[in-house]
């Protein structure tokens, strides 16, 4: 039975909860292992001497890093046997809340993990490089070299163009529509001459072995797909933001779920990101 430590600890603890899964997930890009990090921390928070943390949110940040870092040594040699082009588990959103998108969080994937973590928790989480030095052991210095060193590997992922919400969620519907319909010419007209399709099935479901990039290659795919689509049926379960882009949940033919976001810039999609591995939207269900 859980007696009164336990929910003095859960008590302190709880209201933190959210803000310590976004810091796991934006390292690991997985939602069931930045929940595993979060309650790890729980249990070693549950263990400490609570009376001697001045700061339990700087504490907590800290254990959580620090397990998210010794997670991406065993996450990197995973991804180097993953069965296609490997996308974080989407997290979707009714509002644009990101701020983190996609392309980002791919372009993250190239970091160190020291670089990885010295950039979210500076540049996207605002900490002071004296309290970025502190959570991950190192001194303020190497904390400056490790974010800027970061920022130049990122510069070209981060977001240039802001789309209009509901413009954004305009388009994805109508990308939808068109993909699902057959409509070439109207899906012709959404995309970028240099537009590219990225499909994660994991090796558990049929998706694309490898990125498909130009205009041509993209619309012989869904040429494709509109065949099969109209014989077995594709269903809108909803649009919304999905890692801070335009996209939206469907129920396939399959009887499974898959995301689809989509990076849009002046007005013409030039990524599409595909989520089908069942293991990365358990979440969603």
């Amino acid at each position: 039975m859980e007696g009164p430590g336990h929910d003095d600890a859960a008590a302190s603890f709880d209201p933190l909860r959210p803000k310590l899964i976004r810091v796991a997930y934006r390292m690991l890009g997985s939602v069931a292992d930045a929940e595993d990090m979060v309650q790890e921390a729980f249990i070693r928070w549950m263990r400490a001497d609570r009376g001697a943390v001045r700061e339990p949110e700087a504490f907590l940040r800290s254990t959580v890093t620090r397990l998210c870092l010794d997670q991406l040594k065993s996450a990197r040699r995973q991804r180097e046997t993953y069965i296609g082009p490997w996308l974080p588990d989407p997290v979707v959103e009714e509002e644009e809340q990101e701020d983190v998108t996609l392309p980002l969080m791919l372009a993250l994937e190239r970091l160190s993990p020291l670089e990885r973590a010295a950039f979210l928790l500076h540049d996207v989480f605002g900490l002071t490089f004296e309290e970025v030095a502190v959570t991950i052991e190192r001194d303020v210095a190497a904390c400056r070299q490790l974010a800027a060193r970061a920022r130049t590997h990122v510069r070209e992922a981060r977001s240039r163009f802001q789309v209009d919400k509901r413009r954004g969620i305009e388009l994805a519907e109508a990308f939808f529509a068109a993909s699902r319909s057959g409509d070439m010419k109207t899906l012709g007209a959404m995309l970028a001459a240099d537009v590219s399709i990225y499909a994660d099935g994991g090796g558990k479901r049929p998706a694309a072995m490898e990125p498909i990039l130009g205009f041509e290659a993209v619309m012989s795919v869904h040429g494709y797909l509109a065949a099969d689509f109209q014989k077995n049926g594709s269903k809108l379960v909803r649009a919304g933001f999905i890692n801070g882009l335009p996209g939206f949940i469907t129920l396939e033919a399959d009887g499974q779920i898959q995301t689809t976001a989509l990076d849009i810039a002046d007005g013409r999609i030039r990524a599409i990101y595909v989520v089908r591995n069942p293991d990365k939207l358990r979440h969603l269900n």
